[in-house]
């Protein structure tokens, strides 16, 4: 049997260039890796971190610095925890990567990595470079490696220049990866130049590695009777962003108005868009089709509905959402006041469908165009 030591790289032909080490396994004992006492002069800080939560003696824990997932795969046995201290920006196939190690953990199980997220990135860059330079330096650099990655026409390019490496990632989506590929977030720290993150698995990864960056896209909403409809609209959020709306609303809770507060998952493109409502735009797409009408009360995902009265769930179940909701209309601040803007109008459109729709349309045209009512 064979355990991985040293480093993975992919070449271009695709063959694996690793050093395997003999070992039986019966005298395998942890010693500790060169790589974990080296890494950027803050060998103690994330030593620090990782003991927290990983006991670095135990024969069921591994230490690796792979970029490529054949390395987890090989792996002898299942492990009750895996550390892997190359970033996440140098893994060329970063699902399948999450993926593999999934199905080397048990339920419980832990995985650490670390990332360079954008921001720190960006703040490296600035203080490498002299000014004005660093700008376009950054600029160039976010292009190429963020830019170019997403989209099919570029991508061949950027891994020609890179090999799949040194990827600009955002917090984002390296946690939304982690949740599709069946891991919750434990824990995670900034340390040095990279965020540390411990996560667990808690089921099984996803059965397929999609990638999801189109600027169009569709989520899954519930529609009338419970039906399961997927509503599109332009992007405002960094991708993998539908997999973490749980974990940040348990940390950030509701923000007045019912969004999530302090959302990090919105980018500095999609604020604009939503301000001027142009992520709004192919839900018109949905009315069309018949998944939507023009007014109603908002398409929800199940995370979203769960919060609401069982009251109002049943409600809403009998009617069709709609594509300018109440919201608009009495611009309630809690998620208590906005169920009940949502009941009144329901409760109206009953009694009177026509009257109460055309009523909410100026109603909700008046506050956004004279009030400046906007979505956050």
């Amino acid at each position: 049997m064979y355990r991985f030591r040293g480093t993975a790289s992919f070449s271009g032909s695709g063959a694996i260039a690793a050093n395997y080490v003999p070992v039986k396994p019966a005298r395998r004992k942890f010693t500790p890796k060169p790589h974990l006492e080296k890494i950027g002069g803050m060998q103690k800080d994330v030593r620090a971190f990782i003991s927290q939560h990983c006991d670095l003696s135990s024969s069921s824990c591994t230490i690796l610095r792979t970029s490529i997932s054949e390395s987890i795969l090989q792996l002898p046995k299942t492990y009750e925890t895996i550390i892997n201290l190359k970033r996440v920006n140098d893994i060329r196939e970063i699902n399948r990567f999450f993926y593999s190690v999934n199905l080397h953990l048990p339920v419980g199980g832990k995985f650490v990595g670390c990332v360079e997220t954008k921001y720190l990135r960006r703040q490296r860059i600035m203080k490498k470079f002299p000014p004005v330079l660093n700008s376009i330096y950054y600029l160039l650099d976010f292009i190429l490696k963020r830019v170019f990655p997403k989209l099919p026409v570029t991508r061949s390019i950027y891994y020609w220049l890179t090999g799949g490496r040194n990827k600009v990632m955002s917090r984002t989506e390296t946690l939304g990866r982690l949740y599709a590929a069946g891991f919750e977030i434990v824990d995670k720290k900034f340390i040095g130049s990279n965020l540390y993150f411990v996560a667990t698995k808690v089921k099984k990864p996803l059965l397929n590695h999609e990638r999801h960056y189109g600027p169009i896209f569709k989520m899954r909403r519930h529609g009338k009777n419970g039906k399961v409809i997927y509503v599109y609209k332009m992007r405002t959020m960094h991708a993998y962003s539908e997999y973490i709306q749980a974990y940040v609303y348990e940390k950030n809770k509701l923000a007045e108005g019912g969004k999530l507060k302090d959302d990090f998952r919105v980018s500095t493109l999609g604020k604009m868009f939503r301000k001027y409502w142009i992520d709004e735009l192919p839900m018109i797409w949905n009315v069309f089709r018949g998944d939507l009408k023009i007014v109603g009360v908002r398409p929800l995902s199940a995370h979203y509905l769960s919060l609401y009265s069982d009251e109002l769930k049943a409600k809403r179940a009998g009617h069709k959402p709609g594509l300018i909701p109440p919201f608009y209309v009495d611009l309630p601040k809690t998620l208590e006041e906005i169920q009940d803007s949502e009941m009144k109008y329901l409760n109206a459109y009953e009694k009177h469908p026509l009257f109460t729709d055309i009523r909410y349309f100026f109603a909700a045209f008046y506050n956004i165009l004279i009030k400046k009512a906007r979505s956050k």
